[in-house]
């Protein structure tokens, strides 16, 4: 069973910088995320995005900013059940908490931080019938572990900034790689566009638009598909389908943990710590609700601040805590007692 002082559902910005906060006042953290990788939605949907209220950051990248995050929590060790999906939780006598995954990983956990930012994520699928036969058995919703597709033949289909930028990564892996999209127009970032068109005229990537899948073959894995091109259907061979038409973003689960919801969000006390109903469950970020709320990154990591400050006095009953600038006690000695701050203030007279 993993132990933890903060079970963090969610490893998105919000869920990120919590560590670094908590680790601030040397409380260590674990967080649960479904995809496979950090960063939420900014890694999954628009890794290329750049955004531009991140205070200090003119404009940043998404990805950029989630390796920045990553990077900054790295000095703290956070541990991570990556592609698994917080399912049920139990609240013991003692306070603390037991969060079990969909996979049976158990969580022990002394207060946990829902910052599941627009809930937990499902692949969009495509309407083909039989298609969930074929899940594991050659149709792949997430690109996990390219080396998967070494020298084999692969369709893609989707038009936004995943099918681009896995159609470029894997053209120097797969064998062959085929991208199919229902508009000869793409929803992503213009130079994957240009990359894509490069490449095919190099002949490392076969375009076909516009079409669309509408049948997988082959008895206990994939081995061909049928594409309706215009008025014609025609079928190619290949080893995998990984249709990347986004994610539907849902609250899963911890709609069912007996928190109050309001709008598919989680209503929180915003006048003290962005805490739940639940005494000792938070939510942070793009998952909570309450009156003025903005969803907005920046705000996600302020509610992270103030949250982990209610963890720490909860956890630590009487102990004085006493707010320190990391300018002045730097990262290591910043514990939130009134003896090291006294003693920082001080060392910084001297």
């Amino acid at each position: 069973m993993i132990q933890t002082d903060i079970l963090i559902i969610g490893a998105g910005p919000t869920g990120l910088f919590t560590v670094f906060e908590a680790g601030l006042l040397k409380l260590k953290c674990h967080l649960i995320d479904g995809l496979p990788q950090p960063g939420g939605q900014l890694t999954e949907l628009y890794p290329k995005k750049p955004i531009f209220d991140i205070p200090g950051y003119p404009s940043v990248g998404a990805a950029e900013l989630i390796d920045n995050l990553m990077e900054q929590i790295k000095q703290f060790e956070p541990g991570f059940t990556l592609n698994e999906v917080a399912e049920t939780i139990d609240k013991l006598e003692d306070e603390t908490f037991i969060v079990t995954t969909n996979k049976g990983t158990k969580h022990h956990a002394k207060a946990v931080a829902i910052a599941g930012g627009l809930g937990s994520f499902e692949p969009r699928k495509p309407l083909i019938d039989n298609i969930s036969f074929y899940e594991d058995k050659g149709v792949e919703y997430f690109v996990k572990n390219p080396e998967l597709f070494r020298d084999k033949k692969i369709v893609i289909a989707g038009g936004g900034d995943s099918a681009l930028d896995w159609s470029i990564f894997l053209a120097d892996v797969a064998s062959e790689v085929t991208l199919v999209h229902r508009r000869n127009e793409f929803r992503g970032a213009l130079d994957s566009v240009e990359k894509v068109q490069e490449l095919k005229k190099l002949g490392k990537i076969n375009l076909i638009t516009p079409a669309e899948v509408i049948a997988i073959h082959g008895e206990d894995h994939v081995n061909a598909l049928t594409l309706q091109i215009g008025e014609e259907k025609k079928q190619i061979e290949t080893d995998y389908f990984i249709p990347l038409f986004g994610l539907t973003p849902k609250l899963g689960p911890i709609a069912n943990w007996g928190l109050e919801i309001e709008k598919n969000a989680i209503k929180v006390n915003n006048a003290l710590d962005y805490q739940t109903n639940i005494e000792g469950i938070y939510a942070i970020g793009d998952v909570n609700i309450y009156p003025g709320k903005l969803k907005l990154i920046l705000c996600g990591f302020h509610e992270a601040t103030l949250m982990c400050q209610s963890v720490y006095n909860r956890l630590n009953p009487g102990k004085k805590y006493v707010l320190k600038y990391t300018t002045v006690s730097g990262i290591d000695g910043f514990d939130g007692t009134r003896k090291e701050a006294e003693k920082a203030v001080v060392k910084s007279i001297d």
